[in-house]
């Protein structure tokens, strides 16, 4: 089967190969499952109905042969060969790894892209906006026993810029610091909970490798995930990239009903970068967070729900 697979591989090495999981295969064996794990394409699984797991675990991204998305993960890997490979190397080897060497993964793989070809062309065609609006990121309020923490740029639907990233770090680490705090709520204001990464900010480091650093020193999702204190988000609006990256590392996640939740990274020519690919295969498996990411499509809060990204609906 490997050689079948690797005969498929284009030129340049990037690329994907469809795989009718129901056409007639043979047992793939552990051999091959694990033979798979650094060659350098996407395994894409079609499907149609129930599948043997052992051929669910050989591929990158599974997707029914009637799924509107198989068209757009087709059309992104097209699109982003290089992003498109990177993200199937880094899904297949996260469940191997704690959550702190899962987040180091994970931002050496965005650094990656951040100087490649594919990210420079997303830049180039979106000119980043002066950085003009001022003021505080986050609020942070106690109330009892109860410590909130509000993302606070709802002009800009809460997007996750340097100042909101040190900020929530600061209020988590405050949590965890303050032996009367026995919880911990994070809202955003205005019409969404956190519409993703600033894009203006994309790119704007001086090299990779310093934001490599950086990225790991002031990681929000680290410091969720350290906390021993419960720790509730509440989502509403856009929940987009980071918006449910950082939401997925908390204890429960309240989603409102127009709540809408997507991983458009790949579009980009990035992979997660605020931990996604550690939180949401934690809730939701490899190949569900896959799907997401691949297709970028966005689900409700109620799909969220069914597969556990999400624990309660409000009513």
């Amino acid at each position: 089967m490997l050689a079948e697979l690797r005969s498929e591989i284009p030129a340049e090495r990037t690329g994907a190969v469809l795989v009718d999981l129901h056409d007639g295969l043979a047992d793939p064996g552990a051999a091959v499952v694990e033979d798979r794990v650094s060659l350098p394409f996407v395994v894409v699984g079609l499907t149609h109905g129930a599948v043997d797991d052992r051929w669910l675990e050989l591929c990158d991204v599974t997707v029914d042969a009637g799924d509107a998305a198989l068209d757009r993960i087709a059309q992104n890997i097209t699109d982003h060969p290089i992003t498109a490979t990177t993200l199937a190397l880094l899904l297949r080897g996260q469940h191997h790894l704690s959550v702190g060497e899962g987040l180091v993964a994970e931002s050496a793989a965005y650094s990656v892209l951040q100087s490649g070809p594919e990210f420079s062309a997303w830049r180039g065609a979106h000119v980043a906006r002066a950085l003009g609006d001022g003021g505080p990121r986050v609020r942070v309020a106690p109330d009892d026993d109860v410590l909130s923490i509000t993302l606070t740029r709802p002009d800009r639907l809460n997007a996750l810029d340097a100042a909101m990233r040190d900020g929530l770090v600061e209020a988590f680490t405050l949590a965890a610091a303050a032996p009367d705090i026995a919880k911990v709520e994070l809202r955003g204001e205005g019409r969404a909970f956190c519409a993703g990464g600033d894009l203006d900010e994309f790119g704007s480091r001086s090299d990779p490798a310093t934001a490599h650093l950086i990225r790991l020193e002031r990681s929000v999702g680290r410091a969720i995930f350290e906390l021993d204190k419960p720790t509730v988000t509440y989502l509403h609006g856009a929940c987009m990239g980071s918006g449910i990256e950082l939401a997925a590392f908390t204890d429960w996640v309240v989603a409102a009903a127009d709540t809408h939740i997507a991983l458009p990274e790949i579009g980009l020519g990035l992979v997660p970068g605020a931990g996604g690919t550690v939180s949401l295969t934690r809730r939701i498996g490899r190949l569900r967070t896959a799907w997401l990411a691949f297709s970028g499509s966005t689900i409700d809060g109620a799909t969220a729900r069914t597969w556990g990204l999400v624990d309660e609906l409000e009513a």
